[in-house]
């Protein structure tokens, strides 16, 4: 998600190193429930994960940080947007960041609900129950209630539930799983993939291939979160793309050294699964006589996505919040509880989050649902990137002269090619995600794509319509969200006023001409 409202330090002394912004980022974006989706693909699965990290993660993460310093009013996407094409695509792309991290939930906390499952005594009953839909809904719906309670509390609430998590349930799980996986290989253990590097260029001419990959670009998404720290870095020119080089290597190894270990351990029938990363520590830790550890590093991933959703709850909350105050919705939801949290939107939010989660009841599967619910929070997360890239190349042309303490290099060629790199991977893995991919039965084909362009198309015609209907009133005289400068200007190109903000400004200078 962009960074929405945390405010940049104003040229101050460098405050982080260039290794400690990149271990930022890792820890931002690396989540150990991508590994099992890509491991169908063995060796080849390096491909797709380097391809997304130069297209795609590198192009983000330097295009948010452009924006974010030369932008640092509170808004993130929002503001950027905003500036470039008008309020009405700014609001067009916060809404569509809430509705995508509001359809990932689900998905993060079906990984944790299959960890939690692991915990019994009993590795076939456990298996079982990790299968179970009711059970996944109902670990769904507790874990986020929690969540929501923990971050209604305030800001020190729920940074202490979240200041150990990342290590706890994603760096050491990674690196037990990476360490004990390549362990058993070389000890002897059987791989359950060829280990032959032809196998290591996929077969590009299968679509339902590519639409499985695509939601790599989804396991990549957040670095624009830490843009904002790109001033805190010394010699930010040269410091904060070295930290997202480093970063992006990083992340990228991680990822694909988890996913071949997934590889390695579990039969190629059986990867895909969200079951798969718990079945490989099963194995590896029964190879060496460590079965007592299964449940403890299933508690510790249960426990790494608590911390991070207690911190997303907030997050993006607060982010519409201060949309809010500024007039994009009614002042109902611009009310903030004694901890100065949007206590109303997150209870919205939450009461969505339980809506999308029941899907799970009604599809084939848990892994069906799993995939479509992946396949529509990463079309609309895509979306809002191609709006990002956009922006990020049409400001360099409408406003020149915006100071930009750190710009893409290379001048208007270098945002040609770095933003027109990322904007072109999104919108190809924007389209590859409407195939329906053959690794995961999900029923009819056409059903799939029906509901997911329907779902997608309902979600975007929804902010258009609110935005068409907000009343001049909603604005709090007390936003902290500054005007567009094209408002500013009294320029309202591309948000043309509706018959009632018309009216309301002609009684405006009636009552001023009366005064």
């Amino acid at each position: 998600m962009a960074s929405s409202d945390v405010m940049p330090s104003a040229k101050s002394p460098a405050t982080i190193t260039v290794v400690g912004l990149a271990m930022l980022n890792i820890v931002a974006v690396l989540s150990l429930g991508a590994p099992p989706t890509e491991a169908e693909y063995g060796l080849s699965a390096a491909f797709f994960y380097l391809f997304a990290a130069v297209f795609f993660l590198i192009p983000v993460s330097l295009v948010a940080a452009e924006l974010t310093t030369a932008w640092p009013e509170k808004g993130g996407v929002f503001r950027w947007a905003g500036e470039a094409f008008g309020a009405r695509w700014g609001f067009l792309a916060i809404f569509l960041l809430i509705a995508q991290v509001t359809i990932w939930f689900p998905l993060v906390l079906t990984f944790a609900a299959i960890s939690l499952a692991y915990t019994g005594p009993q590795a076939p009953v456990d298996e079982k129950l990790s299968g179970n839909q009711l059970y996944v809904l109902l670990s769904v719906l507790a874990v986020y209630w929690l969540a929501t309670a923990i971050a209604a509390r305030g800001v020190a609430a729920f940074t202490r539930i979240a200041k150990w998590g990342g290590i706890v349930g994603t760096i050491i799980p990674a690196a037990a799983l990476i360490t004990l996986g390549f362990a058993y290989l070389i000890s002897g253990g059987t791989p359950q993939i060829r280990l032959d590097w032809d196998d290591a260029i996929p077969d590009l001419s299968s679509l339902s291939n590519l639409a499985l990959a695509a939601s790599i670009f989804l396991f990549y998404s957040g670095m624009e979160m830490n843009a904002v720290h790109v001033q805190d870095v010394k010699n930010p020119d040269r410091g904060y793309p070295l930290a997202i080089l480093i970063a992006a290597l990083g992340t990228a190894v991680i990822l694909i050294l988890g996913t071949l270990t997934i590889a390695f351990v579990v039969p190629r029938n059986e990867t895909g699964s969200t079951q798969s990363l718990l079945i490989t520590y099963i194995d590896v830790f029964n190879w060496f006589g460590l079965s007592w550890a299964t449940p403890i590093l299933a508690c510790a991933l249960a426990i790494g996505v608590l911390a991070g959703i207690v911190t997303w709850v907030a997050g993006p909350s607060t982010a519409l919040h201060a949309v809010a105050k500024a007039g994009y919705l009614p002042p109902f939801y611009q009310a903030a509880n004694k901890n100065g949290m949007p206590l109303r939107i997150m209870l919205v939010q939450a009461f969505a989050v339980s809506a999308v989660a029941v899907v799970f009841v009604f599809m084939p599967s848990v892994e069906a649902a799993f995939q479509i619910l992946s396949q529509l929070a990463g079309l609309l997360y895509l979306v809002v990137y191609l709006i990002m890239f956009a922006s990020a190349i049409y400001l360099r042309y409408r406003q020149p002269d915006r100071p930009r303490p750190y710009r893409v290099p290379g001048g208007l060629v270098g945002i040609w090619i770095i933003g027109g790199a990322g904007f072109v991977a999104s919108a190809l893995a924007l389209a590859s995600s409407l195939v329906p991919p053959s690794q995961i039965g999900i029923g009819s084909p056409a059903l799939y794509l029906g509901l997911l362009v329907g779902l997608a198309a309902l979600i975007i015609t929804a902010p258009l319509l609110l935005f068409a209907r907000r009343e001049p009133h909603w604005r709090d005289p007390g936003s902290e969200v500054a005007l567009f400068a094209a408002e500013a200007r009294g320029d309202r190109s591309g948000d043309t006023p509706t018959p009632r903000h018309r009216r309301a400004e002609a009684d405006a200078e009636a009552d001023a001409a009366d005064e």
